[in-house]
């Protein structure tokens, strides 16, 4: 075995420390996967991507000492496209983490790509159950929710409240079903009775009037739904045409009655009770901040999509400083998102190590007149709301 010359070693150490010179000066990269250009998420993608760059922009785009860079990628909307765009991040453009998406539709693909590259994915809004349950993985983290997190609790929370009789309405796939669910069995233990239960199908829909007037045949105290974008707007407005509003309560899933719908529905949204991970009233400094620095740029309220996207980011530049900034090790890096807690704009939260979902505190709102528009009113607040494993087999 040849021995190494002084000179010839001084220079392969000097070349080697150089190399991690570079290494530590080189930028992460965040890839964005989101449907930046086509479906029905569009509004929401450019929500998370402007919070999250808001985020980051406090930090002058650095963490231990490294430049932070979002690259996005547009995924139309579609699964196999958005699973093509994850491999170019990864393997072109050599990003250390993905952040996406934001429907379930596009979530198997990307959960299966990351799964098998062991690439850190965060999910800054899909909600499908088994992702975070039976089918969890150690590469795939959820900064936004499950569908049976925003519900479950509110299910008691009815029940206890008074409302005993409580028409279910959703669309006929898999997150209407999953959240109906959540709802429907604490509540059914709780004492409260299911009156009807419906569904319609899933897609364009122009007219609620044959499901509202099952409703009103069935005669519940209150209406439980989840509906989101346009179909929201119908359903609020129809909801208050049909004089229902009068005669029981309209509740559910707080995107019912998001920020990014307010303005169309009018004051017909006066009045709905909500359950989510966020609403803009939540009376906490990071909110506040976000909320003024948010409105100053976009001049719109940012919505519970944005908050989540601008949370994602935090706890992603506490991770990468919990890590020193290392982010060729996917496994510490992962730690070190376990092991972070951040306060965010929907308060304390943390990532669960034994499901790799986002630990975090649900509000129960109602919406309200506030002058001449309808604002939001913070009712109740369940704090460290925390799923079960569900099958997930992660430890922690």
């Amino acid at each position: 075995m040849k021995t190494m010359r002084p000179a010839a070693a001084a220079a392969a150490i000097l070349a080697a420390g150089l190399a991690g010179a570079a290494q530590a000066q080189a930028p992460i990269k965040i890839g964005l996967v989101l449907p930046y250009s086509a479906g029905p998420f569009v509004a929401i993608a450019n929500e998370i991507t402007d919070s999250m760059a808001l985020a980051l922009e406090e930090s002058g785009y650095m963490a231990a000492g490294r430049k932070i860079e979002l690259v996005r990628e547009d995924t139309t909307h579609k699964p196999d496209v958005a699973q093509a765009k994850a491999k170019k991040l990864v393997f072109e453009d050599k990003v250390d983490m993905l952040v996406g998406p934001v429907a379930s539709a596009e979530l198997t693909a990307l959960f299966d790509f990351a799964h098998q590259s062991k690439v850190p994915l965060l999910i800054p809004n899909a909600g499908d159950n088994e992702v975070t349950g039976e089918k969890c993985s150690p590469w795939v983290l959820r900064t936004s929710f499950s569908n049976d997190q925003i519900v479950r609790d509110m299910g008691r929370w009815m029940a206890g409240k008074g409302y005993r009789k409580v028409a279910l309405l959703a669309f006929d796939y898999k997150a209407g079903h999953q959240l109906m669910g959540g709802f429907k069995k604490p509540f059914t233990e709780a004492g409260g009775t299911i009156v009807t239960e419906q569904y319609p199908p899933f897609g364009r829909l122009s007219d609620f009037g044959p499901w509202l007037g099952k409703i009103r045949d069935a005669k519940p105290d209150a209406v439980f739904t989840f509906f989101a974008g346009p179909p929201a707007t119908l359903l609020v407005q129809q909801f208050k045409e049909f004089g229902l509003d009068r005669e029981m309560k309209l509740t559910g899933a707080g995107w019912l009655v998001s920020p990014l719908n307010l303005p169309s529905q009018g004051k017909a949204a006066a009045g709905v009770i909500g359950a989510l991970n966020y609403v803009p009233a939540i009376d906490n400094p990071v909110n506040k901040s976000y909320q003024e620095r948010f409105q100053a740029k976009f001049k719109r309220v940012g919505s519970e999509f944005g908050a989540q996207g601008y949370d994602t980011a935090k706890l992603i530049h506490a991770a990468i400083t919990q890590a020193g900034g290392k982010t060729d090790d996917k496994a510490a890096l992962v730690k070190a998102m376990h092991a972070v807690r951040i306060e965010g704009t929907r308060g304390p939260l943390r990532i669960d190590p034994k499901t790799n979902n986002v630990i975090q505190d649900i509000y129960v709102f109602e919406t309200e007149l506030q002058g001449d528009k309808v604002g939001y009113k913070v009712v109740d607040r369940i704090r460290d709301v925390q799923d079960p494993p569900n099958g997930c087999t992660l430890g922690g």
